[in-house]
C-alpha cells in the first residue's frame, strides 16, 4: 500500500509522463515538417517509449492500493527552430525527468516504501540510458554544424532505431 503522498507524487510522475509522450510527438510532427523522416522516427519511438513509461507507473500506482489520477496535460511546443533545438529541447526534457524520478526516489525512501523504491530504480536505469541517447545525438549535431550531408546521414541512421517491445517493457 502506498501512502497518499507517495501516491500523489506518482501521479503527478505519470502526468509528466503524459507530456514527455506529446513533447515528443510534437517534435516528430516538427520533423516531419522539415522532411527528416529519420528523426520523425526516432522522436515517434520516443513517444511510445513515453507512453510505456506512463502505463507502468499509472499500473503501479493502482495496483498498490493508490488511486491513479489523470491531470491536465500542458500543449507542449510546435517549432524547435532545428533538428539540433528539437534534440537540445528533448536532452534538457529528459535531465528535467532525471531529476524528478530523483525526487520520487527520495520520497520513497521518506516514507520508507521500499516496494516503491525497487519499482524507481528501472526508471533511474532508464534515465540513464534516455540522457545518454539525447547526449549523443546532441554531440553530433553539433560537430556536424550546417553540413547538410552529414545531416542527411544522421537522419538515415535515425531511421534505423527500433521500437520498444511493449508487452516486455511494460512488464520489466
Amino acid at each position: 500500500m502506498i501512502t497518499k503522498k507517495m501516491e500523489k507524487a506518482l501521479n503527478a510522475q505519470i502526468n509528466k509522463e503524459f507530456y514527455s509522450a506529446y513533447l515528443y510527438l510534437a517534435m516528430s510532427a516538427y520533423c516531419n515538417k522539415v522532411n527528416m523522416p529519420g528523426c520523425e522516427h526516432w522522436f515517434r519511438i520516443q513517444y511510445d517509449e513515453e507512453v510505456i513509461h506512463m502505463t507502468k507507473m499509472f499500473d503501479y500506482v493502482m495496483q498498490h492500493g493508490g488511486e491513479a489520477r489523470l491531470l491536465k496535460i500542458d500543449e507542449p511546443p510546435a517549432d524547435f527552430g532545428s533538428i539540433l533545438g528539437a534534440f537540445e529541447a528533448s536532452q534538457k526534457h529528459e535531465r528535467f525527468v532525471t531529476e524528478s524520478i530523483n525526487e520520487l526516489l527520495n520520497i520513497a525512501v521518506e516514507e520508507k516504501d521500499h516496494a516503491t523504491q525497487v519499482f524507481l530504480q528501472w526508471f533511474i536505469t532508464e534515465q540513464v540510458e534516455e540522457e545518454a541517447n539525447a547526449k549523443e545525438i546532441v554531440d553530433r549535431l553539433r560537430m556536424i554544424g550546417d553540413n547538410g550531408a552529414a545531416l542527411m546521414m544522421i537522419d538515415d541512421k535515425l531511421s534505423l532505431r527500433l521500437p520498444p517491445a511493449p508487452a516486455a517493457a511494460a512488464q520489466a
